[in-house]
C-alpha cells in the first residue's frame, strides 16, 4: 500500500516522524501505531502490552528505546513521577498533569491552571523556560 493509499492516520503517523527526523522503521511504526491512536499516558511496560495485544512482536527493549527517541525528538512528553515511574504522554501539548497515587493513573489537568502565580518569585536574573506540573493526589478514604 502506497502512502496515498494509506488511511489518514497512518499517514499523518509518517508525516509527524518524517518532520521530526526520525527514521520510521517496522517495529517503531508498530509502536506509534498504538501510542499516537489517541492521546494517552503509558508507561513503557503499558505500551509494551498494549503492542502485544495488538498481536506483534517488539521486545520490550525495543519499545523502551523507541520512547527515549520519540521523547529525544519532541514527539512525546516524558512525565517523571519518581525515580521508578515514568510516563510517556502521547500529547505534547504544553499541559499539567494529576497523578494518583493510589490508582497510578496520571491525568490531564484542565487549561485554566496557570502557573503565571511562579513567575513573581523567580530567581534574580533568571526567566521562564517552561512549567511541568504534576500534583499527586489521593482517593478519599470513608
Amino acid at each position: 500500500m502506497n502512502e496515498q493509499q494509506q488511511p489518514p492516520q497512518k499517514r499523518n503517523i509518517t508525516q509527524m516522524m518524517i518532520a521530526h527526523g526520525v527514521n520510521l522503521t517496522k517495529q517503531r511504526r508498530i509502536i506509534a501505531d498504538v501510542l499516537f491512536e489517541r492521546n494517552q499516558h503509558v508507561t513503557a511496560d503499558q505500551l509494551f502490552d498494549l503492542v502485544k495485544q495488538t498481536g506483534s512482536r517488539v521486545s520490550k527493549a525495543t519499545v523502551y528505546n523507541t520512547l527515549g527517541l520519540f521523547a529525544r525528538k519532541g514527539l512525546v512528553r516524558e512525565i517523571f513521577i519518581d525515580a521508578s515511574r515514568t510516563f510517556y504522554d502521547s500529547n505534547n501539548s504544553h499541559h499539567h498533569h494529576f497523578y494518583n497515587v493510589d490508582t497510578g493513573d496520571l491525568i490531564d489537568i484542565k487549561d485554566r491552571l496557570a502557573p503565571h502565580f511562579i513567575a513573581q518569585d523567580l530567581p534574580e536574573g533568571t526567566s521562564m523556560d517552561v512549567v511541568d506540573l504534576v500534583v499527586r493526589v489521593k482517593n478519599i478514604k470513608p
